[in-house]
């Protein structure tokens, strides 16, 4: 069962909420960062992508960036932007996107519940991008952004929830980037455990997003325990900070595909070739992007034309979770077996475009980008999302893009 727990987070004080909270350090690049951060220097971005704050050029992951972190995270907490809670709290998050709302719980989870896999994942990380999340947990000596964990609904923890927030005013609430924020802090004793009680009830939590920082956090904690000799098991950093979503007020976007070159192929002979597997339609032309409706069928902007591709029944394997989806089915039929695209996780000759983009991004990056196609995706599911997790596998690299996404530096967890 899942251990989810109240702890003292460091938080903006009320009126610098807005100036700190900012996007989650993996979705913009340096360069982003850098404008994003410019006339703010409270912006969060400080302390996630702190290269922002050394000269053009310098390495992401030099030892600098990380100091750097440290540094500025130090300088929020010493002059009193951020502030730690006296008591432990729980921390109800709520984001409001084009008339959507979700809820979620920011609490801390137990290292050990993901080393036993009681927090399941259903993608694989890459060794890299984890040992820059431990270098910065470890200097920072904090979790500076929550991992995006999802529950099925649990009516006792929902209804929890409900009732706190219907009572009590939220100490945040702001927009940025077309997106309300909003937040209420408990810290009711009796409100934290009946709370943390009715989360043990939950036989498990499904990583939606972050899966980087939940396996640094893991491996800081793992190294910590190894090279304390005190240890006894309530040290903060058995734990790290995670955000707790009910499944069913996610929102799960397209997350669509651009490729470089057709191989040896021309534009001709790749159309012949997909039918094979697909049935092809040539639906529009350029400006009128196809969005597929339904599982099983694709997008294909090549050629200035747009087509619709839908798998033949035959190379849909139904039976099984992972080679079921849309995602696999493309990787295996087009990406693998036609283009010798084995591992789009460090392939240079595919891209990715979260559906947050418009499919118009999409066509830009053929028309102006110099890829030579790109494949429109239907949404996969959360439900798909945990049933590949409970079958202990992993889903082909980008299968889903979360949105809204949540800001950093709301809320903080230092580990000593």
């Amino acid at each position: 069962m899942a251990v989810f727990q109240p702890f003292k987070g460091f938080r903006p004080r009320a009126e610098f909420a807005e100036d700190i909270a900012s996007k989650p350090y993996d979705v913009l690049n340096s360069a982003e960062a850098r404008r994003e951060a410019e006339g703010n220097k409270l912006s969060f971005l400080h302390v996630v992508k702190s290269e922002i704050d050394l000269p053009a050029g310098q390495d992401p992951y030099g030892d600098e960036v990380y100091r750097k972190a440290r540094e500025n995270l130090d300088r929020l907490i010493l002059l009193g932007k951020l502030v730690q809670d006296d008591a432990d709290c729980f921390y109800f998050y709520r984001q409001e996107m084009d008339g959507r709302v979700q809820t979620g719980i920011v609490g801390c989870c137990s290292v050990d519940d993901y080393l036993q896999d009681v927090i399941k994942k259903h993608e694989h990380t890459r060794a890299d991008k984890e040992r820059d999340r431990i270098r910065h947990v470890e200097t920072t000596d904090a979790n500076t952004g929550p991992v995006f964990l999802t529950y099925r609904p649990a009516e006792k923890v929902d209804r929890q929830v409900d009732q706190w927030i219907a009572a009590h005013r939220p100490v945040y609430d702001f927009s940025a980037d077309g997106v309300r924020h909003t937040m209420w802090i408990c810290s009711d004793r009796r409100a934290t455990e009946d709370l943390g009680a009715a989360f043990a009830r939950i036989r498990n939590l499904y990583v939606a997003d972050g899966h980087h920082r939940s396996a640094s956090a893991a491996a800081v904690g793992r190294r910590r325990r190894e090279a304390d000799s005190g240890y006894t098991g309530a040290e903060e950093y058995n734990r790290f900070l995670a955000v707790c979503f009910p499944s069913d007020q996610l929102h799960v976007m397209d997350y669509n595909r651009v490729i470089r070159d057709l191989g040896s192929r021309s534009e001709g002979e790749f159309l012949e070739a997909l039918e094979a597997s697909f049935t092809l339609e040539r639906v529009s032309g350029k400006g009128e992007p196809y969005r597929p409706e339904s599982r099983g069928r694709f997008g294909l902007y090549l050629g200035g034309a747009w087509y619709k591709l839908e798998a033949r029944l035959e190379v849909i394997n139904r039976g099984d979770p992972v080679d079921g989806l849309d995602v696999s089915v493309l990787q295996r039929k087009v990406l693998t077996k036609l283009l010798g695209i084995e591992d789009p996780r460090t392939d240079a000759r595919i891209d990715f475009v979260g559906g947050i983009r418009g499919l118009g991004e999409l066509e830009r990056r053929v028309e102006e980008g110099g890829w030579a196609c790109a494949f429109s995706m239907y949404p996969t599911s959360i439900e798909d999302l945990m049933a590949v997790a409970d079958a202990g596998k992993v889903m082909p690299p980008k299968s889903t893009w979360f949105e809204p996404k949540l800001r950093s530096g709301l809320v903080v967890h230092k580990l000593s």
